[in-house]
């Protein structure tokens, strides 16, 4: 866009509405932070480091991007309106020349291509400050565009407003582009005469146009776009609207979601095409799915790498895991972190990986725990088998070579190795290696007392 754009975030509000104890702009909408939004639009501007000004839990937005390059911050304090908080970056900017583009922290929808626009256009007319404003049907709570013969001749809050005033329905999007050289001057002659007896920064607008500077508009094209977080209601509601702009940009890519409302995916999800994703599924984090997979109902997938050809069964759980093409999980599998199932194989019907690598065509088909393991290709663990990988202050390893048998009901405490196509016997607890192409028996022997239950009965 230009060489001098210096984005300036507004995020020291308290957020009373939320009752919350976690900064306003913290809160997680479809999974990503508020600010996130904000801060990835921006970012799309190629700007100077983008200053974000913050105040009600400053520490604790500071830390959530610490070490996030192209940021630094500023502490209004106290917050006495969205003047002095924009006057707080003078020590940051006093030296600096060029467009300064005023963006806040709860506004996630504004999109790069409305701010692309609203910057061209304020550099183009040469303006000192261009307003963002939108029609909308329903203004009350915003400030409101009182025009002089078409052109803006300044912005009344709701509270300060008249009646008359109060029926008009363009609306200030609280979004500004400014000339650097007269802002900081112009903030200072604000004054706090309105019900709040804060610096509300749209009086600018009323002090550019009494000095003769050029004052510009521009409307957004969807007034969805300026809609701002407030209240834990406005926070599910705009989640929404979120979500049901990545589950259209999935159908638009070749996704099959069978019911988009009760689908929920997460903004940094990415699916393949003729995958299809049932009802009730969660996709979220970073997950990656490929191509042709087949997601069932109830099943929740976070930070999971998947491959293609892949299915799914019902009401799985997947963290932080990898699943490599034409793998079948569950129905009510548990992938937690650190598992891999590789090529074809399969995670049946309760069976837990914890840690565990489940080798290509290995099968693992009912209620079972598989942790701290390595298991090579064309396995059979029988049901019920356990890992035994904790002693109470360690967690120790397993390791099932290719081409082993395990039997149901066995248990295999780590360490241990199961050799190459070797066999563990059914109800077996093994404490020691198994030779490749052995048979690990660890059993009691039976024994069978014929007539001991009628002698009980006798007694």
């Amino acid at each position: 866009m230009t060489d001098n754009l210096h984005v300036i975030v507004l995020a020291a509000g308290k957020g009373t509405r939320m009752y919350s104890e976690q900064p306003k702009v913290l809160h997680r909408l479809a999974g990503r932070r508020l600010l996130d939004y904000v801060l990835d639009s921006a970012k799309a501007l190629s700007p100077e480091p983008v200053t974000i000004v913050v105040g009600h839990g400053a520490g604790r937005i500071q830390d959530a991007y610490k070490g996030t390059p192209g940021l630094q911050f500023v502490v209004q304090e106290p917050q006495l309106g969205t003047g002095h908080a924009l006057l707080q970056t003078e020590p940051l900017l006093r030296s600096a020349t060029g467009t300064a583009l005023l963006l806040y922290g709860d506004v996630p929808l504004l999109s790069t291509p409305t701010l692309k626009r609203l910057v061209r256009q304020h550099q183009s007319e040469g303006a000192a400050a261009t307003v963002l404003t939108a029609q909308v049907e329903r203004p009350y709570g915003y400030g409101r565009i009182v025009r002089t013969g078409g052109r803006i001749a300044r912005i009344v809050e709701e509270r300060d407003a008249a009646p008359a005033e109060r029926g008009i329905k363009e609306v200030n999007a609280g979004i500004y582009a400014f000339d650097l050289a007269p802002l900081f001057d112009a903030i200072k002659s604000i004054a706090s005469r309105n019900a709040q007896g804060e610096y509300y920064l749209p009086d600018l607008i009323g002090i550019y146009r009494r000095r003769k500077l050029a004052v510009s508009t521009l409307t957004v094209e969807n007034p969805r776009e300026i809609r701002g977080i407030n209240s834990r209601s406005e926070l599910a509601e705009v989640g929404a609207i979120v979500r049901q702009m990545k589950n259209e940009e999935l159908m638009a890519a070749g996704v099959t979601l069978i019911d988009p409302a009760t689908t929920y995916v997460q903004q940094d999800v990415v699916v393949g095409r003729d995958t299809v994703i049932h009802p009730n599924v969660y996709l979220e984090g970073r997950t990656v799915i490929g191509e042709a997979c087949e997601i069932h109902a109830g099943s929740r997938l976070v930070d999971a790498t998947v491959g293609s050809r892949v299915t799914i069964r019902n009401y799985c759980i997947v963290t932080e895991s990898a699943i490599a093409d034409e793998a079948v999980i569950g129905p009510f599998a548990h992938l937690r972190p650190g598992s891999d199932v590789k090529t074809a194989a399969h995670v049946g019907n309760f069976v837990e990986l914890k840690k565990t690598t489940l080798g290509a065509r290995s099968k693992a088909s009912h209620l079972t725990y598989l942790g701290d393991a390595t298991i090579g290709e064309d396995v059979n663990i029988g049901a019920g088998t356990i890992t035994c990988n904790y002693d109470g202050k360690t967690k120790k390893p397993t390791v099932i070579e290719d081409g082993a048998f395990v039997g149901s009901d066995s248990a295999l405490v780590a360490p241990v190795t199961i050799g190459k196509g070797a066999y563990v016997a059914a109800g077996s607890t093994i404490v020691n290696d198994v030779p490749s192409e052995s048979l690990g028996i660890a059993r009691g022997r039976q024994e069978n007392k014929e007539g001991w239950v009628k002698r009980r009965q006798n007694k």
